[in-house]
């Protein structure tokens, strides 16, 4: 027995120990090192307290994400714009209850219903073969528990009729033609991991007609893994496309034009977030991924401002003459507008040499990136909605808009902004962070640290682990198809048989008053910006 009270004793005093004397002296000693430390004035004065302070600092955005924000709030998207991307993928539906959260106060666009709607076997559509997919089914929903399974389920294309597709390129030796109005828009591998990449093309391919925009890292096999059509981004830095010396190599470009499922090219002139080239931190720069780019691995890239094989328009459409004859594909360019005096440029001398770009990949300053600068995201550049109708209309004035295709993108993430985007001037749309979220991103805003907690935006093994490819990769099918559908969709709700014919005699803009304005044909050029 007093073996036992001995014991007992024993265990108490260690306990003490732990829970009482080594709290008090670890205090004591960060007391005295907070107080003698010299740079942060705030320990100095309040010892123990400033830790507090930024321990609450440091945990701020994720309590005021799930916690203290309203589902309307936060940025760059909110809780309820991030709901929009994630449940497609994972149940394939976008099913809501009660009502819109939208604030119906708000200026906006809205797009006009029609009296009489056209019914499912009027739609131009064709859903002939069906994708095979798998989406998740819940069992129970508790408050601390969720019981679910995935499920085996064929689900319809939403493509568009050969006869109806976007024909971009009509002139090249290999037109591209598309017949998914969604593609992805460019998300490099180094920026991304492999895991994220090989996901996010094996999800495009099953979705079929679908396209994968490589980014200016080069292209890598993770791409082609799932077989989805590629437009091969060539940027400043040249990753992929780059002799060892850094100098344009057009062997290269005739290597990747072999490829059937390289589609296209795109020279990545400017993005939304960023008017410089891009950047990636040495840490995400692996063996592999420095192969690729023709770089040396674990150093840090930072691309040129801009190309230095052109600096004007004349330069800029040989170069683009020289790729598109090298690789007999189309050629387009990545810009971002900044005045319809820059897009009339552009168009005028298009019109003037009668050459230029068989698409041009139009992103607006709220498009996301995986490393920039605060304030070249938020003052450079125009929104995408008002960055479309000039470009739109600049392009009509000159003649010259039967001759190339407009891509939209930026922060364009569900049907309706996607419809929107089409009525205003675009042919296509593509999206990079609604794939991002796809595939497991949770906006924890590290893209450009390497260390990503949910494995999409590192080239970090362990991180990696996270992100299972073989079923994220339907979660990027569930959302092309969810995507596609919702356009077909409201392009019924608006009397028309196919989306492609959206134009913006089917918008109206509601002002701060609550008055109704039309946006107005392209031949009156008096579009609301």
């Amino acid at each position: 027995m007093s073996t036992f009270f001995e014991n007992v004793s024993l265990t108490a005093m260690i306990l003490f120990i732990l829970l009482i004397i080594v709290p008090i002296v670890t205090l004591i000693w960060l007391f005295f090192y907070d107080r003698g430390q010299k740079q942060h004035s705030i320990l100095r004065n309040f010892p123990i307290l400033g830790r507090v302070r930024y321990f609450l600092e440091k945990t701020g955005p994720e309590f005021r994400q799930y916690l203290f924000s309203d589902d309307n709030s936060g940025k760059p998207f909110s809780r309820e714009e991030y709901l929009h991307m994630v449940l497609p993928g994972k149940y394939k539906s976008s099913l809501i209850g009660f009502g819109s959260k939208r604030d119906f106060e708000e200026p906006g666009y809205y797009i006009r219903n029609a009296m009489f709607t056209k019914q499912n076997e009027e739609m131009r559509v064709d859903n002939s073969e069906l994708v095979d997919t798998r989406h998740y089914v819940i069992d129970d929903e508790g408050l601390f528990t969720r019981r679910e399974h995935m499920e085996d389920i064929p689900a319809l294309p939403w493509l568009l009729p050969p006869d109806d597709a976007v024909v971009i390129g009509p002139d090249c030796r290999e037109p591209f033609h598309v017949r998914s109005l969604l593609g992805q828009s460019g998300m490099s591998y180094g920026a991304l991991g492999k895991n994220a990449i090989t996901a996010l093309s094996k999800g495009i391919g099953m979705a079929k007609g679908a396209w994968m925009n490589t980014g200016e890292g080069g292209l890598s096999d993770h791409h082609l893994a799932g077989g989805p059509e590629i437009i091969a981004q060539i940027g400043s830095g040249l990753f992929g496309y780059r002799t060892p010396e850094g100098e344009f190599d057009i062997k290269k470009v005739k290597e990747k034009a072999a490829i059937p499922n390289v589609r296209a090219f795109e020279l990545k002139i400017a993005q939304g977030a960023k008017m410089r080239g891009g950047h990636v931190e040495g840490e995400k720069v692996t063996e592999e991924i420095a192969k690729i780019r023709t770089v040396e691995p674990y150093t840090t890239i930072n691309s040129p401002n801009r190309f230095r094989q052109f600096e004007d328009h004349p330069a800029m459409f040989e170069f683009i003459g020289e790729i598109r004859e090298a690789g007999g594909k189309p050629v387009g360019i990545k810009v971002v507008i900044g005045s319809k005096s820059e897009a009339d440029e552009l168009s005028n001398w298009m019109k003037k040499t009668g050459k230029g770009p068989d698409f041009i990949s139009v992103d607006g300053s709220e498009g996301g990136s995986g490393a920039t600068y605060q304030d070249l995201a938020d003052s450079l550049g125009l929104p995408i909605k008002t960055a479309l109708s000039i470009l739109d209309d600049s392009l009509r004035e000159h003649g010259v808009r039967d001759r190339v295709k407009i891509i939209a993108s930026g922060k364009i993430t569900t049907p309706d902004k996607a419809a929107i985007a089409l009525a205003l001037g675009a042919d296509l749309v593509q999206v990079a962070r609604g794939f991002m979220i796809s595939v497991g991103c949770i906006m924890a805003l590290k893209c450009h640290t390497n260390e990503c907690p949910a494995g999409v935006a590192t080239t970090d093994e362990d991180l990696q682990r996270a992100l299972v490819v073989d079923e994220k990769k339907y979660r990027v099918t569930n959302y092309i198809l969810t995507m596609r559908e919702g356009l077909f969709r409201i392009a019924a709700a608006a009397g028309l048989d196919s989306p492609t014919k959206l134009n913006r005699s089917h918008l109206v803009y509601m002002d701060e008053r609550g008055r109704a304005h039309p946006v107005h044909s392209h031949d009156e050029h008096l579009s609301v910006r």
